[in-house]
């Protein structure tokens, strides 16, 4: 069952972001299903958080779909070339977003393996938010999307995440935040 509206809809960016591992992130590009569950994600803050893409305010072309509606997708162009796909939060206006780092495959592996370019029967690895989105085969002109409409959504398929099985620590590669880098916003299924 795809996750409501009102999933999305609060501002605790932290609370959401931990509540989403388990959560099944889903894509139907191309008329191809594919489906993983999200295992690591990163809670950015909005405008009091130096790491966010809209801290301080800052309201860009790009930035645009994360000062929109909760259950929007956010995904931008990272270095020219990975597509990161963020889970937009809260209220119009509030800034708040969720990298989804990580995930699991569990259906239409084929595909997935056709995208990453990785033949065989071996196990997909999808432990990246670059091979994710690519394995996936989500890309920026999905930002702004509805999380609620049929080309990208997520699921809650009742899996069960026991709150030992967390880890919490700091965000990775977002030195350049200065102290914000240490807030412990990153969650992983152990």
């Amino acid at each position: 069952m795809k996750l409501p509206l009102e999933f999305y809809l609060r501002n605790d960016v932290v609370e959401v972001s931990r509540e989403l591992l388990g959560k099944v992130l889903c894509s139907n590009q191309d008329n191809q299903i594919t489906k993983a569950i999200i295992t690591e994600t990163e809670a950015y803050a909005g405008i009091d958080d130096r790491a966010s893409h809209a801290y301080g305010g800052r309201r860009t072309g790009r930035t645009e779909p994360m000062f929109g509606q909760g259950g929007t997708a956010y995904v931008y162009l990272y270095y020219g070339i990975h597509h990161l796909f963020n889970v937009v939060v809260g209220d119009v206006d509030v800034p708040l977003a969720i990298l989804i780092r990580a995930a699991e495959p569990v259906e239409g592996i084929d595909v997935m393996r056709q995208r990453r370019k990785q033949p065989g029967n071996g196990k997909i690895c999808l432990a990246g938010p670059g091979t994710l989105t690519q394995a996936l085969g989500i890309k920026t002109e999905l930002t702004g999307t509805s999380l609620l409409e049929d080309r990208i959504w997520i699921e809650d398929q009742q899996i069960p995440v026991a709150p030992q099985d967390i880890t919490v620590g700091p965000r990775i590669g977002i030195d350049y935040a200065e102290e914000d880098s240490k807030r412990p916003y990153r969650f992983r299924i152990a």
